[in-house]
């Protein structure tokens, strides 16, 4: 524990009134989880602003504010500080409270759309295996180590992640593998960080919704690169073309990675099939159990960080064609008579295309594609149709459903969706996802493809604001189990 003038270090402070410059006991931002003795966080979200909350943080027994604007009414003995940006302060004085544990850590973040889990998890996965203890900061899971945690975002609050990378230290974690996302570079949650590296997967279509211009999104995530320190690396992929722009104005030493032309790190597909492909890596051989040209771009840029972090280049090759495909990511279900069940994260047009590109590629002229997906409520309206159009594209039968319509109605998303389809004859309206994946599998012929896009490894349908148990592979199961022989 520290005391509040400690914290403050560093941080530039417009006002103060410290009061008995108190112990410390917790950081917290949200009044509900204040205790005595906490240092409260008056945050502006999006939602509501702290600072209506600090009466409220000082009554459960909060004994320091930090915020933006001064209260009007203080409470004696408690201290006050207002700062330009709380969730600048929040991220520093939260780095202090735990000592810095990124310091002590060597720690690589993954920003990008499509790739990011993929590309930390299988970070993560190498690194243990080759006998580092590592933690892993995902959409899918946080673990310290060997122990799991439930995730709650793609990148925490920063008091969670300096606590959570306390802990990773405190039980001998040497590096940490942690995906950084648009909206958590936006809200300042990696600030005070201190990162070996940082990875670029590309950049297309997404959240909008939040910041509003893709030129926004585009700054949003530049900025990652724009912060890190000369003596770290970047790594980019520069077939996208926002690559080269995260580079620009970067301290970092940068390096270039391609599957199309000369690059610090260059990846050939040699051979391409349903179970996995060969790869040559800079210049070596490499047989793996993904599929997908996205693939091929997601082991390059785990291959290029795990060799600038030190590992000898034919361990990580080794090690990369012992790596099994992370959940819910072109994750597939087999039925006797062959028919086949991909189940894909999948939710922005791009990271669509990608998997139904690659089963394009991969699939016999005989073979029918049908295409299971939707778009999420409450979230960017404008990639609804882009995502009924790819779908129609690839698919011999496309069935729009519903995906987390939280509290817009499913219709209405379906209705944005093929607002500007003009052949209607070749896809289905089936609201109710469950029926839907029900409906692909009775369509589907002995040997077909069947894609379910959009959640991946989630377990839920949020439906108003309440989560509801739902995963499209038990649903694939159970459908396969009526229709086709498992």
């Amino acid at each position: 524990m520290k005391r509040f003038d400690e914290l403050l270090d560093g941080v530039r402070v417009l006002e103060i009134e410290n009061g008995s410059n108190p112990v410390i006991g917790s950081l917290v931002y949200d009044s509900r989880a204040v205790e005595q003795g906490s240092c409260f966080f008056a945050v502006r979200g999006t939602q509501s602003d702290g600072h209506t909350y600090i009466a409220s943080a000082v009554a459960s027994g909060a004994v320091a504010i930090v915020c933006e604007s001064m209260p009007e009414e203080r409470a004696k003995g408690v201290s006050y500080a207002v700062v330009e940006d709380s969730n600048i302060a929040m991220a520093a004085m939260a780095a202090a409270y735990y000592d810095h544990p990124s310091r002590e850590l060597s720690l690589v973040g993954v920003t990008g759309t499509n790739g990011k889990t993929t590309t930390a998890t299988l970070l993560y996965d190498m690194f243990m295996a080759l006998g580092h203890k590592a933690g892993l900061i995902s959409t899918v899971v946080y673990r310290i180590g060997e122990e799991c945690i439930a995730s709650t975002h793609t990148t925490p609050d920063a008091i969670r992640l300096n606590c959570m990378m306390r802990q990773m230290v405190d039980c001998g974690c040497e590096y940490c593998f942690m995906e950084v996302s648009s909206h958590s570079l936006v809200q300042h949650r990696t600030y005070a960080l201190r990162f070996a590296g940082g990875l670029f997967t590309n950049l297309t279509h997404d959240h909008l919704d939040y910041h509003g211009t893709y030129k926004e999104y585009i700054r949003a995530k530049k900025s990652f690169f724009d912060n890190l320190d000369k003596d770290s690396w970047a790594v980019v992929n520069i077939d996208d073309r926002n690559g080269e722009v995260m580079l620009q104005n970067c301290s970092a030493k940068g390096y270039r990675l391609s599957l199309r032309s000369m690059a610090d790190y260059r990846t050939k597909i040699v051979e391409l099939h349903p179970d996995g492909m060969l790869l040559v890596i800079d210049n070596q051989e490499v047989w793996v159990k993904f599929t997908g040209r996205f693939n091929a771009y997601n082991l390059t840029t785990v291959y290029a960080a795990a060799t600038l972090l030190g590992i000898d280049k034919i361990d990580v090759l080794t090690t990369l064609s012992r790596l099994s495909p992370v959940a819910g990511r072109f994750e597939t279900i087999i039925a006797e008579d062959r028919t086949m069940a991909i189940v894909d994260y999948a939710h922005t047009p791009d990271a669509l295309e990608n998997v139904l590109q690659t089963i394009e590629e991969l699939r016999r002229d005989e073979q029918r594609v049908v295409v299971v997906c939707g778009c999420g409520g409450d979230r960017d309206k404008s990639k609804r149709p882009e995502m009924a159009a790819i779908a129609l594209r690839y698919a011999t039968t496309a069935i729009f459903t519903s995906d987390n319509p939280r509290t817009e109605s499913a219709e209405a998303i379906l209705d944005d969706m093929v607002a500007g389809v003009a052949d209607k004859s070749n896809y289905l309206r089936i609201t109710d996802r469950r029926e839907a994946i029900r409906t692909a599998a009775m369509l589907a012929h002995a040997g077909d493809i069947i894609v379910v896009a959009g959640k991946g490894h989630e377990d839920y349908q949020i439906i108003g604001t309440t989560k509801h148990h739902f995963d499209d592979r038990e649903e694939v199961r159970a459908a396969f189990a009526t229709t086709h022989t498992m």
